[in-house]
């Protein structure tokens, strides 16, 4: 358990202030604590102690100014009578009332008769036209975090391009490989266990989650692949086959993927004892990079030769398979893959430092669709489950996360905090996390594709929307 402590230690957050006092803000405005002394108004008429004003009662004709009040006051209006005439001849014109003062201009009475049967509005159309430009959803802008919701230590962590150490299980446990153990760290408990540990067969190259999140498949250096049960923390089998290191790994139900630096591609039926039942052989160089289609019928395999293959499922079972599309354009290693999951046949590769591009692949007709050059080498790719976004993961020199939108590729968010490259992306079961492992030995968590709960909010809102335009299309029929 010490080693277990070792490996994953989650830093303490602290706040600090200087000195115990509140830094002071520009263009702050502050308050004197000195009191300003009230000095008494000197006297405004010369020559006496006081300002009070006395008038002159004998300087005033009170007769004059009883007038001018009375006429002021009066609420009487002599009118002449061509005048009255006017106005009454005024208010037969306008009013049409015959003189009668409580006429109005606007008067309130029953509803209008009923349409005859058959009539149809010309202005229902329109009404209904703008009503449904108006009830139209309005976009949601999300709040991206910047910084890592949480930061694990992994000591021993490869600083190797070529290897896969990290994956996330359906059942929202992490694996990771460092050195020569691979450790299990829950995220729903955050508890951590230690699965295996090996010696001359290590280092550990590869692991991969079964799709049940129970079975986890090792690649070792060695050129075995161990199978392992997460609950029993037993080992289940050894399979054979490959001449060198295990680098890459990939389930498809009960066959398993591996790929090495013999340059082969074994399929492993996991369930039968002679468990090799297919071999590909089309890459020069090592391969790093395997994924299985979301539909089961497609493998994509990248290599240290820069090459890009597509299988068909149909070549998992056979000894001598051809790939479908052999995949040149790439000017360096490919090993970040990732299916897309709203597209069934759309895939996303990226290259190594010298190529520095992600690819978009119609993986039925083997073209390129898009291509964009993000400056830096590609390590790992991973979808979002929830929008057209796709999340890359990049070395020197800024050793930094994108999150790109698709198709237009803009980029949305930049993610900074590890000093060495990013190797490793995994994601989590319900699609709003992502883990990131770096040659800096340190895992780090990203909400990069939203939360939960502002998923149901935007949904909610949405579903207020539908109501109020149905609601609004009732009243104008």
């Amino acid at each position: 358990m010490q080693t277990m402590a070792k490996a994953f230690l989650t830093p303490t957050k602290t706040k600090s202030l200087k000195c115990g006092k509140l830094e002071s803000l520009p263009l702050r405005e502050t308050v004197s604590p000195i009191q300003l002394k009230r000095k008494t108004p000197k006297a405004k008429t010369p020559g006496r102690a006081t300002d009070r004003f006395i008038a002159d009662r004998s300087a005033m004709d009170f007769n004059v100014a009883n007038l001018m009040l009375t006429r002021e006051n009066s609420s009487v209006d002599v009118i002449s009578p061509s005048k009255d005439e006017y106005k009454k001849q005024l208010a037969e014109s306008l009013l049409n009332n015959n003189g009668q003062k409580q006429s109005r201009i606007l008067a309130f009475k029953s509803k209008p008769p009923p349409p005859p049967e058959g009539f149809q509005n010309g202005r229902q159309t329109l009404y209904s036209q703008n009503v449904s430009a108006q009830s139209k959803p309005k976009k949601m802008f999300r709040h991206i975090p910047q910084a890592a919701e949480r930061t694990l230590d992994a000591p021993d962590m490869l600083d190797d391009y070529y290897l896969n150490l990290l994956d996330w299980s359906s059942g929202n446990v992490l694996a990771v490989a460092l050195g020569m153990t691979v450790y299990l760290w829950d995220a729903t408990t955050s508890s951590i266990e230690e699965l295996m540990t090996v010696d001359e067969e290590g280092p550990i190259t590869s692991v991969s989650w079964a799709p049940d999140g129970q079975y986890l498949a090792v690649g070792l250096n060695n050129s075995s692949v161990q199978l392992w049960d997460s609950t029993t923390l037993r080992q289940l089998r050894t399979l054979r086959g490959h001449s060198a290191r295990v680098s890459a790994l990939a389930w498809n139900g009960p066959t398993l993927a591996t790929g090495g630096r013999d340059n082969m591609i074994l399929n492993h039926d996991v369930r039968i004892r002679e468990n090799v039942i297919g071999c590909m052989a089309a890459h020069e160089q090592e391969v790093c990079g395997l994924k299985w289609s979301p539909s089961g019928q497609q493998l994509a395999s990248g290599g240290n030769d820069n090459l890009l293959h597509i299988w068909d499922a149909s070549a998992a079972s056979s000894l001598s398979a051809s790939p479908l599309h052999s995949l040149d354009e790439h000017q360096a290693a490919v090993k970040a893959l990732a299916w897309c999951p709203f597209q069934s046949n759309l895939l996303a590769s990226g290259g190594g430092t010298a190529d520095r591009c992600i690819k978009f692949w119609n993986t039925h007709t083997g073209a390129c669709v898009n291509s964009i050059d993000t400056q830096s080498q590609v390590c790992a790719l991973q979808w979002s489950k929830h929008e057209k976004e796709i999340l890359s993961s990049h070395g020197f020199s800024q050793n930094q996360l994108c999150l790109w939108k698709y198709p237009s590729m803009v980029k949305m968010a930049e993610f900074t905090g590890h000093t060495s490259r990013v190797l490793h992306l995994a994601q989590s079961p319900d699609g709003y996390t992502v883990a990131s492992a770096a040659g800096d030995e340190t895992l780090r968590f990203w909400n990069v594709f939203g939360t939960p709960e502002a998923k149901l909010v935007n949904q909610a809102k949405k579903t207020r929307e539908v109501e109020s335009a149905l609601t609004s299309l009732t009243r104008i029929r």
